[in-house]
């Protein structure tokens, strides 16, 4: 059975194997053990309540219980730009008229921004290969979810999520490559450390101050603002089923998009229940349902049958040792 669970310091190799799996443009999870750890850390003080709300970045994995393996990942970050800038650019339309010739002009340009702080980020979500069928994606990105649904308090009104722009199969990135790169004159993986690891001083710095014209673009730049890496098709539809849809904004370096949606709105979290537990042998379901703890502390999460009957909801031994929930406890399910 696959359960998400919260990740911890002894997962780092877990870790660092889907971080160079991920490949290039995955700024969330970057092939650095020292920002690894440090991140593990962070999940371990964020699900133990040892840090304050807004500074907890919850990281979840993806277990298959029989063998240990670890095969995914996910976060939810409960506050974005607080203590560091959340920057993005803006896609902004520019009007432009001469009544004289009877000629209108509509210009799309590209501002940098700082619109997010203080929202909640679901992200760094990322399957290996072998994974991507069957439902495993699904689990683990409904699982953030239903991690923001056991106690919505501790979580921002606006939740958003960033999307991996386009990159070449080479690993080139078009947008860096054409854009992003003559305003930071180094390596995109270098930016891409920074960005995780500093203050982000060096984007205030060096971004550019003034809108850039689009149409002045090269076309292999133009063509890929607001696209998603081919990698991140999926998760963007999944990210769409839940009621996420582009805001307008993108990301400086390789032009993803950023989706956003109220928290309460959000599908899985307006919909799953609170029931209490019953631990049955039998247990008679058609469908699997999805099913977690009602505990941010204790969070676990799986996808399997469950028999719901009013108020209570029966699960198997096996679904409820999964989840370390007992007779009487409650769980949230979404069928």
């Amino acid at each position: 059975m696959l359960v998400v669970r919260p990740a911890g310091p002894a997962d780092l190799d877990h870790l660092l194997e889907l971080a160079i799996l991920s490949g290039p443009g995955f700024t969330s999870l970057p092939e650095d053990p020292d920002q690894l750890v440090e991140r593990l850390d962070i999940s371990r003080d964020s699900f133990g309540g040892v840090l304050a709300p807004q500074d907890r970045w919850y990281t979840l994995m993806m277990e298959e219980t029989d063998t240990g393996d670890v095969d995914g990942i996910a976060s939810v970050k409960a506050a974005v730009g607080l203590k560091r800038p959340f920057f993005s650019f803006r896609l902004v339309n520019q009007a432009a008229q001469s009544p004289s010739l009877n000629i209108r002009l509509d210009h799309q340009t590209l501002q940098i921004v700082n619109e997010c702080t203080g929202w909640t980020e679901v992200g760094s979500l990322f399957l290996k290969a072998d994974r991507r069928k069957g439902g495993a994606g699904r689990l683990l990105s409904q699982s953030r979810y239903m991690l923001i649904g056991a106690e919505p308090d501790l979580f921002a009104e606006m939740v958003l999520a960033e999307l991996r722009g386009v990159f070449t199969p080479d690993g080139a990135c078009p947008f860096w490559d054409h854009v992003a790169h003559k305003f930071f004159p180094m390596e995109f993986d270098e930016a891409d450390l920074m960005t995780g690891s500093t203050d982000k001083q060096f984007i205030l710095d060096l971004a550019p101050r003034h809108p850039i014209y689009v149409d002045l673009l090269p076309e292999p730049a133009r063509a890929v603002i607001g696209k998603v890496h081919p990698q991140g098709v999926a998760a963007m539809a999944l990210l769409e089923s839940e009621g996420f849809r582009p805001n307008g904004l993108v990301d400086i370096f390789d032009a993803g998009p950023t989706v956003s949606c109220q928290r309460d709105h959000i599908r899985t979290v307006r919909d799953a229940r609170r029931l209490t537990v019953r631990v049955s042998e039998d247990v008679d379901a058609e469908l699997p349902a999805l099913i977690s703890t009602d505990s941010v502390s204790a969070f676990r999460a799986v996808r399997a049958k469950a028999q719901i009957e009013g108020e209570t909801v029966r699960l198997t031994p096996e679904v409820a040792d999964a989840l370390k929930l007992g007779d009487g406890e409650v769980a949230r399910v979404k069928t």
